[in-house]
């Protein structure tokens, strides 16, 4: 409390900054910014340093930062802006965001392969790109929990299989998420900001594509390689045999059908009813279908066997701990978007000319990389928006001028959280789970080393093939 009552007294009580209709991004301090930036060091250092003290404390800390921003809102601001503004992002930001990553982590968590395939350079390259396809519909976590145990078994018989799990992180765990809002958290962000459903499938395609093809050829030479040289030594006893492979929970299959659905209708069914709580229009649509998130959350933990959410290891924690973060993640972004609506008249002017060429026009290059970088070490939802909003935050002319824009800033917030274990949340996830069936994962530096060898000069080539300035 007494560092929220210094925050509040000695940064913020001085620059008064509100008007009645909302928050003026031209007249807020860069300090208004720092819980935004606490927040998200916070998520990407603490499962990796202090993961006991973040495993039991990580709501306490979220809750720390956001009150670092509600309480100075109240103190300097009118009631009326306060509740409107973070009603606005509670119930059309972050209600259907958490809602939807609720239904596909219930619906993918009931989803069981079982069995036990072959070891072979063909085989991981077939689960590899299977993998990267399922990752656009079930998301890339859904894709990463359904998949990784199979992999695992399938290479349990090698003394070399840390590169397996580290490019089924590359590939499933993020770059096959680009080509639908299902795919990514920060893609459906922007599917909730009024880009089409469709338009990542359309329009990064090619880019998802040449980058995962590219990547996916280098995992066959190394796995060639370390097969290769495995056959110098005496064969492992596999502790898995062979067994067919058969897929439980297909129910399941049909309720990522209904998400889609409903994600289909909120954009296209427009009947103009809209219900006003608290400031906010909430339409009839977009209510119908965070309810249909629900039913299908519910509908999934009541047709499941609970056999099969056990063999996946399902279980509330990882959900619960999104829900929780985003929740800080999405009052604390507040001042930092209004301060990129300010564009350059805001204190982020800086960061708008690194983005900009001396014509005006946007950077795609600078937009990728910046993108990238940020979402390689922070949450890439939040990252995302933040330059959404600063190439101008109009879907339309995002999806249509400044196409090339869009594209970098999606490939890059998806693409680049592979480079290290904190950059989308399925990594540490799987590298968890590896760790746990006796892989020999490398270090946090280690997997950097295999991302700056294999996707850096990747990203370098695909710059200049799609994003060149």
């Amino acid at each position: 409390m007494t560092c929220i009552l210094a925050f509040t007294v000695f940064f913020l009580l001085p620059a008064p900054a509100f008007a009645a209709e909302g928050l003026n991004g031209a007249k807020l301090s860069i300090l208004w910014a720092l819980p935004f930036v606490g927040i998200l060091l916070c998520i990407a250092t603490g499962p990796v340093f202090y993961p006991h003290v973040w495993e039991h404390h990580y709501g306490k800390f979220t809750a720390l930062w956001a009150a670092l921003i509600v309480v100075p809102l109240f103190a300097t601001a009118d009631v009326h802006t306060v509740t409107t503004t973070l009603a606005h992002t509670a119930l059309l930001e972050y209600m259907p965001f958490i809602l939807l990553l609720l239904a596909l982590f219930v619906v993918a968590g009931g989803i069981y392969l079982e069995g036990n395939l072959h070891d072979s350079v063909f085989t991981n390259t077939v689960l590899l790109a299977v993998g990267g396809l399922m990752a656009s519909i079930v998301g890339t976590t859904g894709a990463a929990m359904i998949l990784i145990r199979p992999l695992i078994r399938a290479n349990d018989d090698r003394r070399y299989n840390a590169h397996v799990v580290v490019f089924f992180i590359f590939l499933v765990a993020n770059i096959g998420g680009a080509l639908s809002p299902l795919g990514d958290p920060p893609l459906f962000i922007g599917f909730l900001k009024g880009v089409d459903f469709f338009w990542t499938t359309k329009h990064l395609w090619q880019e998802t594509l040449v980058v995962g093809g590219i990547v996916l050829a280098i995992f066959m030479v190394i796995d060639l390689y370390m097969h290769h040289r495995e056959g110098r030594f005496t064969k492992l006893k596999d502790p898995t045999p062979d067994k067919p492979l058969k897929l439980h929970g297909k129910i399941n299959l049909l309720l990522i059908a209904v998400i889609i659905a409903a994600i289909l209708m909120s954009a296209q069914w427009k009947p103009g009813i809209s219900f006003h709580i608290a400031g906010v229009d909430l339409e009839i649509q977009d209510l119908l279908r965070d309810a249909i998130f629900v039913v299908v959350a519910i509908a999934s933990m009541a047709w499941t066997h609970k056999s099969d959410r056990e063999a996946n290891g399902f279980s509330w924690g990882p959900i619960q701990e999104v829900a929780i973060l985003f929740a800080g993640i999405f009052i604390c972004i507040v001042p930092a978007m209004a301060m990129l609506q300010a564009g350059a008249q805001g204190p982020f002017a800086a960061l708008l000319g690194l983005v900009t060429n001396a014509d005006g026009s946007n950077n795609a290059a600078a937009y990728f990389w910046l993108t990238g970088i940020l979402s390689s070490f922070l949450d890439n939802a939040p990252t995302y928006l933040v330059f959404f909003q600063l190439a101008g935050g109009d879907p339309q002319v995002l999806m249509g001028a400044k196409a090339a824009t869009l594209a970098a800033i999606s490939s890059g917030a998806v693409y680049m959280g592979a480079n290290t274990y904190i950059g989308n949340a399925p990594n540490f996830m799987v590298y968890a789970i590896a760790r746990q069936a006796g892989v020999k994962m490398p270090s946090f530096f280690g997997f950097m080393v295999w991302s700056v060898l294999v996707l850096v000069p990747t990203f370098v080539l695909a710059t200049f093939l799609f994003f060149r300035p």
